[in-house]
């Protein structure tokens, strides 16, 4: 019973430090919205986490079988961090010093809104996870109390 108690908290803590670096990622994007020189040449380009399941990718059926056995569970973890791919936005800027001939400036392709919706969603999933911990914890120290 102890260690289904604990893979629970195991679990809940490999998803808040997941969704911490997922907030980690987006306070970047959101600080670089207007940075249009970076050490690689030309705008900041906006990246995303990327989640996997640890251990590894499973077939449904070995997860499904693994859902009844105690010893093993799934937890996630923060597997990479991706670039997006999509176009830079243009902005008509001859002031700005990275104006090309036509005056057009090309900005990071980075969406406020977006990112605040993922820092929101990315918030609320992290709080999801601390309840999970905190009733694991509650729910064990409950077990405690009743042994004595």
């Amino acid at each position: 019973m102890a260690n289904d108690l604990l893979s629970s908290m195991h679990i809940s803590a490999s998803g808040m430090s997941a969704q911490r670096t997922r907030m980690d990622i987006v306070a970047e994007n959101i600080a670089n919205a207007e940075s249009t020189r970076t050490d690689e040449g030309g705008p900041y380009r906006r990246r995303q986490v990327v989640f996997q399941a640890t251990p590894g990718q499973q077939q449904f059926s070995n997860i499904f079988n693994s859902s009844f056995n105690s010893n093993q569970h799934q937890s996630v973890k923060a597997a990479y961090i991706a670039e997006d791919p999509t176009p830079f936005r243009q902005v008509f800027d001859p002031s700005h010093p990275d104006a090309n001939a036509q005056g057009l400036v090309n900005m990071p392709n980075v969406n406020s809104v977006e990112e605040m919706v993922d820092m929101n969603s990315a918030a609320r999933s992290f709080e999801a996870n601390v309840t999970t911990m905190e009733a694991s914890k509650r729910m064990f120290l409950k077990s405690l109390e009743l042994l004595r």
